[in-house]
């Protein structure tokens, strides 16, 4: 499971401001991550930790 949500709300940021500084035109892609219906690739969790100011560890880990 991934945990966008958790580390989205902390950060402040809309489903939208990460999908814009992300750079992607889907307006879906964040909120099925976020339900579990898609993942992210794993080249992008890197950058979804940058925007967000977390680890990829706290992405992936339940209580990191």
């Amino acid at each position: 499971m991934i945990y966008i949500a958790r580390a989205r709300k902390k950060a402040g940021l809309t489903q939208k401001d990460l999908q814009d500084r992300l750079g992607m035109r889907s307006n879906a892609t964040v909120s099925q991550w976020e339900s579990g219906k898609r993942m992210p690739r794993a080249d992008i969790l890197p950058r979804i930790a940058d925007i967000l100011g977390c680890t990829v560890d706290e992405l992936v880990r339940p209580n990191s």
